[in-house]
């Protein structure tokens, strides 16, 4: 890889892998480099397979957070307009807003884990991407960032996650979704509040630590544009400030709620589109450089 390939992947790191007040600075520079291992990994795939979806059983109205249906879903259409077969799993409470989230792609809603491992299989995908869904914790329960045990509506997709020959990668910003195994339990529970009783423990090959899991599935877009260029025609029309939006406001019109205030509110993490558009807009600034040369 050319330097000047590897200092855009390091700045598309740098821009979407911060800490954004949960105290996962020590995960993130833990996992350096990891983003454009997965960009590259996924630059590589034919068939992929994503897994999304974190419920939040509090507030007026429980539902699927707005984190992770997004980025899953954007990405799975970029993937799709490269040419690569790709479909999302998720489960009952989730599905609906995570079929608002990505419109023509094939969204598999999990009852038989043991059945969806032979799908992807029979599928051919070769490539799995967690996003933003939560994992077991050591005692085997899925667990909110409040320690919450919320395995009432969290189908153990980790099973799926790991089930197959595929390459695992996975996104997460909090230490308690899957793929965050990667990372030792000491270092979360030590990092996180709550960290000790949340840290999942369902590792993956390559692990991104975003500030907001949608920004590690557009950190992941912009990597693909810088190394295939041929591909960012394409990936572009999916990372956008207004496509963010646009997709953000179905989610929450399919019920979807902000993770961090439990409303239902076109906001994600508790940050609304002046904050996500600018970075989307920088991202796709940095995947359009050597087009500028």
């Amino acid at each position: 890889m050319s330097p000047r390939r590897s200092e855009r992947l390091s700045a598309i790191e740098s821009l979407v892998c911060r800490d954004v007040g949960r105290g996962t600075q020590k995960l993130i520079e833990a996992t350096r480099g990891e983003l454009a291992a997965a960009a590259e990994s996924l630059a590589r795939a034919r068939s992929v397979g994503l897994i999304t979806g974190f419920y939040v059983p509090r507030g007026e109205t429980p539902a699927a957070e707005t984190d992770g249906p997004v980025g899953a879903g954007l990405l799975a259409m970029a993937l799709e307009a490269c040419g690569m077969r790709t479909r999302i799993a998720t489960d009952a409470p989730c599905i609906g807003v995570v079929r608002a989230a990505a419109p023509g792609i094939e969204v598999d809603e999990v009852a038989d884990i043991a059945g969806a491992v032979r799908a992807w299989q029979g599928a051919g995908v070769d490539c799995a991407l967690a996003i933003e869904r939560c994992g077991k914790s050591v005692d085997g329960k899925p667990r909110n960032m409040r320690g919450a045990d919320v395995s009432q509506w969290t189908l153990p997709l980790d099973d799926l996650f790991t089930g197959g020959p595929w390459t695992k990668l996975a996104v997460g910003d909090g230490g308690n979704e899957i793929g965050m195994g990667k990372l030792a339990p000491s270092l979360i529970g030590a990092t996180v509040p709550n960290g000790e009783a949340i840290a999942s423990v369902t590792g993956c090959d390559h692990l991104v630590v975003a500030g907001v899991s949608n920004w590690g599935a557009y950190g992941l877009m912009a990597g693909l544009a810088v190394l295939r260029p041929e591909w960012r025609d394409r990936i572009l029309p999916f990372l956008s400030a207004e496509r963010d939006l646009a997709v953000t406001k179905a989610v929450v019109a399919a019920g979807a709620v902000d993770g961090v205030t439990a409303k239902r509110e076109p906001t994600v993490d508790g940050f609304g589109a002046d904050v996500h558009g600018p970075l989307i807009e920088r991202l796709r600034q940095i995947a359009c450089e050597d087009a500028a040369l």
